[in-house]
């Protein structure tokens, strides 16, 4: 589990075809690695991956095909900024949402409009998820937690502030770009309980 605070911008080293799918090699920036262990999981732009390899600037981890189906990972190009959390401890402070590292989708950049010394960025993302996104609620955008702000048949607006965009990946994504799109747990919960209901 992850927060979707963003703890460093790192880099797609690496791509290596492995037996039909793929090893990634990701250069983890400022990401402490001092007590990382082999098997734990760290979010890459909202992809939560297994840790097989690591030294002091960087990790491996193998990507499934599934994975590479359902994400932007499929594509990333090697010198990609990508955003970075390690998973939650018990102790740690749930500044943002509770976020999975599973992806939903992939969705796009569609505008970037200046609002003050914010930002409004506006997603399309596919309908099957927009059902799941409401006004005031919480979404994981390339791992980063966010709230929406309004929402439409096409797509989805935020609002993202200086720091948000300083810290993060955000900062060398434009208009067109894919990203990761993970919708609140809740919302999926709620979902299943209500049809199970009403086939009880």
């Amino acid at each position: 589990m992850f927060t979707g605070l963003i703890q460093a911008v790192g880099q797609v080293e690496a791509r290596q075809p492995r037996g039909g799918d793929l090893r990634i090699v990701i250069a983890t920036g400022e990401l402490s690695m001092h007590d990382v262990q082999v098997g734990e999981s760290i979010a890459v732009s909202g992809v939560c991956l297994t840790v097989v390899e690591f030294d002091a600037r960087r990790f491996v981890a193998d990507v499934s095909n599934e994975t590479l189906a359902s994400t932007t990972l499929v594509e990333l190009p090697v010198g990609a900024a990508v955003n970075l959390e390690r998973s939650l401890l018990p102790t740690t402070r749930l500044g943002g949402h509770l976020v999975a590292g599973h992806v939903d989708g992939v969705g796009a950049v569609e505008s970037i409009i200046d609002d003050g010394r914010s930002q409004r960025w506006r997603f399309n993302a596919p309908k099957k998820l927009l059902r799941y996104v409401a006004v005031k609620g919480s979404i994981a955008v390339d791992g980063v937690s966010l709230t929406v702000n309004t929402t439409d048949d096409g797509g989805f607006e935020v609002n993202l502030v200086p720091h948000t965009v300083l810290h993060t990946a955000f900062s060398k994504t434009g208009a067109g770009a894919m990203v990761n799109i993970e919708v609140d747990m809740v919302a999926r919960y709620v979902e299943r309980l209500v049809a199970t209901r009403e086939w009880a």
